[in-house]
């Protein structure tokens, strides 16, 4: 997850509507058989609908634009990268699953399902989808918020609330995509998001060293449980460290210790040994510390461990019925969350792939294919499921060519679900903790950059954002940290929206150049008695309803940043010349608003112009009764057009 914020100020190429037949185009038979439905077999006047259909196919279903020109050599490069993939899948699903609250092969579902859906539906030829620690700890944190209101807390209910989520977030990933809002991937704000993550991150670790200590059971019965805030936690922790199980704590901190030195050493030499970048650590450490833990019997000695794991084989079909009391509201807020940052995230890589190979993808269509992807997975048992940058970079390095690559995934995850579960019956939890809390610390790693280059632009209103939530969800619990992320993220985005952007052009030297002045404050000057006003973006409901106050205190101060307490620093004006050049648009609301700033102005006895008024503005000026109200002879091309003819009405000389 927080690779992608990094990402998220790059500037990406979005090739939405472009449609193409993809990199593979030598001939093999499934090419041949494609064949079959030339568009020759098709009668002449139905040719065109055919070619049509076709396109809208390839476009909309994706495995169709691809399949057709798969080779036996790029099968080679997507086998070896889903093998790569699958060793750092499985322990993390198993990992996830602990974390989200839910028995552990429900992170296994949660990778077959959905990626075998993202094959026929996603855009992205090197996205890895599966569960996430962020998404997880969400669902997670609303099965325990659940199973206290219903007073249970057996694995079958916490099933169905992770599927009714999971249903939620497919619904709304879906709808979002089909009424083509891709763009609320810029809605969150990166400092709001960074200290949310980083706080969840945070919550996330503090959680699983219970775990890994072995004080899970014991803090319960001390009163500090799931509801308990993560200060509360931390510091029983520190308190009660003398009840720590020692072996637990001892095998906790020597994987964890195991999977910081991998990540280091693969850090170090990445440049200088490129295939150390394909080592799984973390299959490496389950594989050892399940070996040493039969071998020692560590389980004889107080260890959790896994034990069997319930529920082999391909995942059964179950409605996610909501049980009687439940709360089903705070199951569909911590969904509306779930499907904005998992989109976040998912989108960042897809662009970033979509870009790095030059081929098509669509934000609305990964919506699409994202939301069916949960949607299906929500009737089998499954947890929400988006596409994480690490595992996709790996993905990508290892060679992974189309989307087949997730599907080959898929079918080794399920071979593991047949037939390789009972292998990991030695595995100790607090292994699983360890991690759970080295993929949390991952989310860490990007927020002493931010901090710094916050500070190195001195972005105080940003520090005060990211600490904000920070501090919340620390303090507080998960849920208000995610009230406050999206409805500050919304109040910003309202704000900025609703601030009109208009500025006073000054006249540079004696040209009839026009210049802001606040940009220009050295060459560019007031015109004596008249006002320049450049609106410099499209007119409507939402940004004119501080038109007025605005106009007002540029008039008086030419400047927005003066205190409005301040006296009036510009002398009073006689006309008022509105340059809407790039007012590219407006609607009724504007020009209501505009009519009434006009007669305000008329009142006063100022006069006013308009200059490089557009055609289709013009159709809306006349009907709303801005052309006469302000006068046609009052409309001309160019500031300096307005300005003659103002210096000419001065004067008193005679205008034609």
């Amino acid at each position: 997850m927080s690779d992608s914020l990094r990402t998220l100020s790059t500037p990406v190429v979005d090739f939405e509507d472009t449609d193409e037949e993809g990199p593979y185009t030598e001939e093999t038979p499934l090419t041949t058989a494609s064949r079959g439905l030339d568009d020759d077999n098709f009668p002449s006047n139905n040719k065109g609908d055919w070619i049509t259909f076709k396109n809208r196919l390839k476009y909309y279903v994706p495995v169709f634009s691809w399949l057709p020109s798969y080779s036996f050599q790029t099968f080679w490069g997507d086998f070896v990268a889903s093998l790569t993939v699958t060793t750092i899948l499985l322990p993390s699903g198993l990992s996830y699953s602990v974390l989200a609250k839910l028995p552990a092969v429900h992170g296994l579902y949660s990778i077959v399902i959905p990626g075998i859906v993202y094959a026929f539906l996603g855009t992205s030829r090197q996205l890895v989808i599966g569960p996430e620690a962020l998404v997880s700890m969400l669902v997670g944190s609303s099965i325990v918020q659940q199973q206290k209101y219903l007073e249970q807390s057996d694995p079958e209910t916490a099933i169905l609330i992770a599927g009714l989520i999971t249903f939620f977030v497919g619904i709304l990933t879906l709808i979002i995509g089909i009424f083509r809002l891709g763009f609320i991937d810029s809605v969150l704000s990166r400092a709001l998001l960074r200290g949310f993550i980083s706080a969840v991150a945070i919550v996330i670790i503090i959680e699983q060293f219970l775990t890994m200590t072995l004080l899970t059971e014991q803090s319960i019965r001390d009163g500090v449980g799931h509801a308990s805030s993560t200060v509360e936690k931390f510091v029983y922790i520190v308190t009660h460290f003398g009840d720590v199980h020692q072996l637990t704590t001892i095998v906790s901190f020597s994987s964890f210790a195991f999977l910081l030195m991998g990540g280091f050493l693969k850090a170090k030499y990445a440049k200088r040994y490129p295939w150390t970048q394909f080592v799984p650590e973390i299959l490496i450490c389950a594989i050892i510390f399940t070996i040493l833990c039969a071998i020692f019997k560590w389980n004889e000695d107080g260890v959790a461990i896994l034990g069997h794991i319930q529920g082999g084989g391909f995942p059964s079909f179950q409605i996610p019925a909501p049980p009687s009391k439940m709360h089903v509201l705070d199951c569909f807020q911590t969904a509306v969350l779930i499907s904005v940052v998992g989109f976040v995230e998912s989108i960042v890589v897809t662009k970033t792939y979509g870009t790095k190979y030059n081929y098509s993808v669509s934000a609305n269509r990964e919506l699409v294919a994202l939301g069916t992807a949960n949607l299906v997975c929500a009737f089998f048992q499954g947890f929400p499921a988006y596409g994480g940058m690490a595992r996709s970079s790996i993905n990508d390095r290892a060679g992974a060519k189309t989307q087949f690559s997730g599907l080959i995934t898929c079918i080794f995850v399920l071979i593991c679900l047949f037939f390789l579960l009972p292998l990991f019956y030695f595995l100790p939890k607090s292994v699983l903790a360890a991690i759970i809390s080295f993929a949390a610390l991952i989310l860490l790693h990007e927020l002493p950059e931010d901090l710094h280059f916050m500070y190195k632009i001195r972005a105080w209103n940003d520090f005060a954002l990211l600490f904000l939530t920070f501090f919340i969800t620390i303090f507080v619990s998960i849920e208000y940290g995610t009230l406050i992320a999206v409805a500050l993220s919304l109040v910003l985005v309202v704000k900025h929206t609703t601030y009109p952007r208009i500025s006073i052009l000054g006249r540079i030297g004696n040209t009839n150049k026009f210049k802001p002045i606040k940009d220009f404050p050295d060459s560019a000057e007031h015109v004596e008695g008249v006002l320049v006003v450049k609106i410099s973006e499209p007119l409507y409901f939402a940004n004119t309803g501080q038109l007025k106050d605005r106009l007002r205190r540029l008039e008086a101060f030419g400047d927005m940043s003066v205190h409005p307490s301040e006296e009036a620093r510009l002398s009073p004006i006689e006309n008022v010349i509105f340059d809407i050049e790039t007012m590219e648009d407006l609607d009724a609301s504007a020009a209501q608003i505009l009519l009434e700033i006009v007669e305000a102005y008329h009142n006063r006895d100022v006069t006013v112009y308009f200059v490089k008024i557009r055609d289709n503005q013009k159709l809306l000026f006349v009907r709303s009764g801005l052309w006469d109200k302000v006068g046609e002879e009052h409309f001309f091309g160019q500031i300096s057009d307005a300005l003659e003819y103002i210096n000419m009405k001065t004067l008193g000389i005679g205008i034609e």
